[in-house]
């Protein structure tokens, strides 16, 4: 006799039961078709202070230790709403955090008898700004600045992404927090140094604007992080000296990242430019590109503060738009380090419900 409950694809009355675990955040949410019902997070950043970074070890020992109370508390607080399919974050990632989202994923949802879906960060990140009332209508332009990742992307709906511009090395997030460590600023870097440069003078040290003065969108950061380095070795040490060398670092970030986001807006016929990822959250980041957006004329949007940075939200979400991707079936675990964007396609039309 088959015990296997019996899995259907998902269609009307949705509601998705989003996973992230790709670094060092353990999240759950559930979206549905009114919308965001719940989400939780657990941030592992005093797990991985002593080690100024994350440990890609210790980072899946703590999701497998989070994950199920945080699944238990979302649907308690969705007051158990029927689950019709499960989306995980399959990849890009640390392959040993991106497992155990997956296999718990894998097991819950041939526990419940529901399909699952791996889907890619990115796309969550780069679709989080819809999770908000004033949400961008498709297309637009993204530019998605995290810990990772440096990208400017085109997006012309789901699944239909174009890469512009990225990093040819560091991310703006990992040179931040790189800078930070120099300073002695300690883990997580990126708020540290902002904080520290609010007490800076922005113009003490004329730190690079690397690739600004070539053509294209491609963005260096490495260099800049070596003028820091060389900063901090010349200097006497004292605290406002730290403090001018974090405000010009910050000020030379993002003069770049206005620069290649009002090249590629001009090129655009979009008029709409979409901020996401953690470094998204800087507030100087956003007061330069506020200015840009009213001296060029092209809108803003943002996810709020709490779906910057990694969060099961934007996976549900996308787990959600991409309904029609969900095929019945046991679905095996699939973690996928390193996932180009551009492979993605827009998703299967959702099938109606006679």
């Amino acid at each position: 006799m088959n015990n296997t409950p019996e899995i259907s694809t998902v269609q009307r009355g949705t509601l998705i039961l989003g996973i992230e675990s790709s670094c060092d955040e353990t999240a759950v949410a559930l979206y549905g078709d009114d919308g965001l019902a719940g989400h939780a997070l657990h941030s592992q950043v005093a797990l991985h202070a002593d080690y100024g970074g994350v440990v890609p070890e210790l980072a899946s020992r703590d999701h497998i230790r989070k994950i199920t109370p945080l699944i238990e508390t979302v649907c308690d607080s969705a007051r158990r709403a029927e689950i019709t399919g499960i989306a995980y974050t399959r990849g890009p990632g640390l392959v040993g955090a991106l497992l155990v989202g997956s296999a718990v994923a894998s097991g819950l949802g041939m526990s419940l008898g529901v399909p699952v879906l791996g889907v890619h960060h990115m796309e969550g990140h780069l679709l989080s700004p819809l999770l908000e009332d004033a949400a961008p209508a498709f297309p637009y332009t993204a530019l998605l600045v995290s810990g990772g990742h440096t990208l400017l992307v085109a997006v012309e709906g789901v699944g239909a992404y174009r890469v512009l511009g990225k990093s040819i090395d560091d991310a703006v997030g990992e040179a931040f927090d790189k800078a930070a460590k120099m300073l002695g600023l300690g883990y997580p870097g990126g708020p540290a140094l902002a904080a520290l440069a609010e007490q800076g003078d922005p113009g003490a040290y004329d730190f690079p604007r690397p690739m600004t003065k070539r053509p294209g969108l491609d963005f260096s950061f490495s260099g800049l992080k070596t003028a820091v380095m060389l900063a901090i070795k010349a200097c006497d040490g004292t605290p406002q000296v730290h403090a001018d060398i974090a405000a010009s670092f910050q000020q030379a970030v993002i003069d770049t990242l206005v620069i290649k986001c009002r090249r590629a807006m001009r090129d655009s016929a979009t008029g709409r430019l979409v901020v996401a990822g953690g470094v998204g959250a800087n507030q100087a980041l956003r007061d330069r590109l506020g200015a840009a957006g009213t001296t060029d004329g092209f809108a803003l949007y943002y996810p709020r503060q709490a779906f910057c940075t990694d969060n099961a939200a934007m996976i549900a979400l996308a787990g959600w738009l991409r309904r029609g991707d969900f095929m019945p079936g046991i679905a095996a675990a699939q973690a996928t380090a390193r996932w180009s964007l551009e492979t993605l396609v827009p998703p299967r039309p959702t099938k109606p419900v006679s």
